[in-house]
């Protein structure tokens, strides 16, 4: 019987010379790859259910649909699907936090209260586990939010309540951040809007930035800390008018030089979000992007190897840009096993990557500088054809996982020791 490590290693061979003659170091690729971390959601392992146990509904406009079983009920699950789903993954990650999922010990903390003792669990785990930690702030599934709005809200003192939110956020980022000795990126992002057309558009804007200046307001160590914001066409509720619109947070990002997020799915459906990197990178410091698939009305699909993808993958090599852009994902499904689509979403994320990575990006760009569109199209054409799988295999033999869809078995074996277990499984159809 052949030896797989052997033939993995002789195929990688193989597949350097061809990219070699284009001028493709897969090596290099390779090693660059290694060094991108992707952050890894916390919210598609409970469904963005939390852990306050205040017994709130998803709000927001958000909604999860499917009830397959073995959703984490509890930190410690969450943690433990979380490790397995690193470890079949390649590469060293990050994990997104929603403020949520703090430890609160059963104890009902307010939001404008909590601090980073509540998350020093959180920050010893990524320690162990040796992965960065990003965080949210949460504004939605909460009595404050019941009607839609939170930091353009009218009423100063639901307002307040909000900003007091953020602020506290900030500091746990911070605090994230000097544990780990790496950037914590704090993103924002509110669900306020009106289901049918408002009186005013422009009060809610004007309410929405004197909050986030009151919350910005304090100086942190970029070392520590970013600040991002993010924007959305509209959602579930919020059909007619979002406060949080693209260029409303593009302006703002601008002029206040914060992180602009860029959400795949919170466009309209024919635009694209590859399309706006370069443009946008012109003007702010840097950019989170978090990578889900938009369907339809539906932005939260597991993210799969669409052209979309490679594109965003594309445009992040293409314009040197990896070192001023943070990728994170953002999608939830509870139709198919939660650790699964981790796996899968991330590591077409890093597929995508890859792909882009071992084009020749060099010789594409002198072709299209000298004018020779035809020659251009062709090698685009042509490299599509180059044996990237068997540089992908190789990149997961290195990184000590598992090759191909061999994943697949041992989370289908980590859903029958642990997932089956759980109290939700009478739940599945």
């Amino acid at each position: 019987m052949s030896d797989p490590t052997k033939k993995i290693e002789q195929t990688y061979l193989l597949a350097r010379e061809r990219y070699a003659e284009l001028g493709v170091k897969t090596d290099a690729a390779v090693e660059r790859l290694a060094s991108i971390a992707i952050s890894l959601h916390c919210w598609q392992g409970d469904d963005v259910g939390g852990f306050e146990g205040s017994g709130e509904e998803l709000g927001g406009g958000l909604a999860v649909t499917g009830n397959y079983p073995g959703k984490a009920r509890a930190v410690d699950e969450l943690r433990s699907d979380l490790e397995k789903a690193y470890a079949l993954i390649p590469g060293t990650h990050r994990l997104n936090l929603h403020a949520i999922y703090g430890e609160f010990s059963g104890q009902d903390v307010e939001r404008n209260e909590i601090g980073p003792e509540h998350f020093l669990g959180w920050i010893d785990w990524a320690k162990q586990q040796q992965v960065g930690l990003d965080f949210n702030p949460t504004y939605f599934s909460h009595e404050k939010a019941d009607d839609g709005l939170t930091l353009s809200h009218a009423d100063v003192g639901i307002r307040k309540f909000w900003i007091d939110h953020g602020i506290a956020c900030r500091k746990i980022g911070a605090a994230m951040g000097q544990a780990l000795g790496n950037p914590c990126v704090t993103n924002f992002w509110i669900p306020d809007g009106y289901k049918d057309t408002p009186a005013s558009r422009k009060a809610p804007r004007e309410r929405l930035t004197e909050s986030l200046d009151a919350i910005f307001s304090e100086k942190i160590d970029p070392q520590l800390n970013l600040d991002a914001v993010e924007c959305k066409l509209f959602g579930i509720g919020s059909e007619s008018y979002v406060v949080g619109s693209h260029e409303f947070y593009l302006g703002y990002a601008i002029t206040r030089q914060k992180l602009l997020c860029l959400d795949a799915g919170h466009f309209h459906p024919t635009e694209v979000i590859s399309d706006k990197i370069s443009s946008v990178l012109n003007y702010v410091p840097e950019l989170l992007l978090h990578v889900s698939r938009g369907v339809r009305w539906d932005s939260d699909h597991v993210v799969t190897l669409t052209d979309e993808l490679l594109a965003i993958a594309q445009e992040l090599v293409r314009g040197d840009y990896l070192n001023r852009v943070h990728i994170g994902l953002d999608f939830f499904d509870a139709s198919i096993n939660r650790v699964a689509a981790w796996i899968i979403g991330t590591r077409n994320m890093i597929k995508a990557l890859l792909m882009a990575l071992l084009e020749p990006t060099e010789q594409l760009k002198q072709l299209e500088l000298a004018g020779d569109f035809t020659s251009r199209l062709a090698l685009m054409e042509e490299q599509k054809s180059l044996p990237f799988g068997a540089v992908w295999d190789y990149y997961c033999l290195k990184s000590g996982v598992s090759i191909g869809s061999n994943w697949l078995k041992e989370v289908k074996q980590y859903e029958k020791d642990v997932l089956s277990l759980r109290s939700d499984v009478s739940a599945a159809v």
